[in-house]
This record gives C-alpha cells, structure tokens and sequence, in this order.
C-alpha cells in the first residue's frame, strides 16, 4: 500500500546516486513525495552530537536553491512526473515547525547508516510522526563527503552523482568553490 505523502530529507550536500536510490525507493511508496532539505541555510545550522561535521561551512557548500536544482535535474534524467515531488526546507533541529513542511499523516522514509539516522528516526517516532526504515541493515556506498573530497582534489566524484547532476555541480562552478577548501 501506497502512502499518500512520503517524505525524504537530507542536505543532499551534494545530491548523489545513493541520494537518489534512496529518493527513488521512498517515490514507489508514495503518492506524492517530499524531499526536505534539511540546513536550508547556515544561519540555522546547528552541530550535533551524533554527527559532529554536518554543521560546518565545508559540510553545508551548496545553498537551498543549488540543491533544489540538482535533485531536479536528477529527477527529469531518470524520468520522474514532476507533480509527484515536491522540495521544501525541513528544519530537522526544530520538529516544532516540521507540520509546516509536510502534512502530519506524512510516512517519513530514512535510510539509516549512522548514529545520527538512528537519532533522527528516535526524533521523528517522538514527534509522531510514522517512519519507515528504507534498506535496514545496508552498508552506506556513497557518500557526500566522497563527493565533496573528489571536487575539492579535482577527480573522482563523477561516477558518484547522476549524469545531470555533474552538469549541474560544473555549471554553478562547484569544483572551483571547493577548491578553496584543500590543503595548502
């Protein structure tokens, strides 16, 4: 049985093809889904113990909208209706405000790989919400960071994010950004 709303969220830092297996995975259970981006910008972001790099400028380098446009285009690339997405903010440090992004009857879809999915399945279940682990037990391939250490060293990250994607990432200038990140 399909759930009305689905949601995924992350800060897709950048969006890569686990990203998208895992989004894709969590559409076929969905009417409708919904991506959150969780630190839509960094006056917000806040460090947590669970994962103690995810709130640093080296870990956040791509804004709202960029992510917004890569997890677009991967979509369009592998053919996904447009009217069945939907991409909001999702403050993941403030649940008070999460009925505000998607519907309460929403099905949270998280794969979990670390202490911190473990954390944000605990956070979700607490709030109410109803979650539901995608992949239990799978070993995590891809990462963001991976993809961010490739464009920051000039190689490597290709093969790690969809065709469309990559497009993207050259178009905003993202291995230049990054650049600025590698050690002297």
């Amino acid at each position: 049985m399909r759930a009305r709303y689905g949601m995924v969220h992350g800060r897709f830092q950048p969006f890569h093809t686990g990203h998208l297996h895992y989004t894709l995975e969590a559409l076929k259970r969905s009417e409708h889904l919904i991506i959150g981006l969780t630190n839509p910008d960094l006056s917000e972001t806040q460090s947590e113990a669970a994962d103690t790099q995810r709130h640093t400028p080296e870990a956040n380098p791509f804004t709202f909208f960029e992510r917004q446009r890569m997890i677009r285009a991967a979509l369009v690339e592998v053919a996904v209706e447009p009217s069945r997405v939907s991409i909001v903010p999702f403050p993941i440090h403030a649940p008070e405000r999460w009925a505000y992004y998607c519907p309460k009857e929403t099905v949270q879809f998280i794969r979990v790989f670390s202490e911190w999915g473990q954390e944000k399945v605990a956070r979700l279940q607490a709030a109410g919400w109803q979650v539901e682990v995608l992949d239990p037990g799978a070993t995590k391939r891809e990462s963001g960071s991976a993809v961010r250490r490739g464009l920051i060293q000039g190689q490597g990250w290709e093969q790690l994010v969809p065709r469309s994607v990559g497009a993207v990432l050259k178009q905003i200038g993202a291995p230049e950004r990054l650049a600025r990140y590698a050690p002297s």
